[in-house]
């Protein structure tokens, strides 16, 4: 007898899939579609689950992911943003100023005159610090939603 998977280990399986292919397009019927279920049923149920949409998620990831390469590398902003799956550097830089608050190329600035000349910061705490801000009234780290009993 075929083994039963329950819902929300599908969509761990989904977000798992976005996590290792965030710099390829990926639309959300594919997504659905490994977490065996329709488009809008997915959006929800992942919103429900993880507190943002499967779209917010894929953002903030590629987003995590160029702040770490400007900060570690010397190379140029447009090959970041391709790298991390953004398709116009304008999309990009819109986003992250959005988002940060300061455009890719000031954020690389600052890093490299403030932060990055500090000497060693481990690395959870520069993560902590650096991760975009959650979007709404809730400050969290991992993007879990809380239930309604506030746990």
């Amino acid at each position: 007898m075929p083994r039963m998977e329950v819902p929300s280990r599908r969509l761990l399986r989904a977000r798992d899939a976005m996590d290792r292919s965030y710099a390829r397009p990926l639309d959300v019927a594919a997504l659905a579609k490994i977490a065996m279920s329709s488009e809008a049923h997915f959006i929800r149920t992942f919103k429900q689950t993880f507190g943002e949409t499967p779209h917010r998620y894929l953002q903030r990831r590629r987003l995590e992911r160029a702040m770490a390469l400007l900060r570690e590398t010397e190379r140029p902003v447009t090959d970041i943003c391709l790298e991390v799956g953004f398709a116009s550097l304008g999309t990009f830089s819109r986003t992250f100023a959005r988002v940060l608050g300061m455009s890719p190329t000031a954020y690389q600035a600052a890093w490299r005159s403030g932060a990055g000349t500090a000497g060693y910061v481990p690395t959870c705490v520069v993560m902590a610090w650096s991760r975009p801000a959650a979007h709404g009234d809730q400050d969290r780290s991992f993007g879990e939603a809380q239930t309604r009993s506030g746990t």
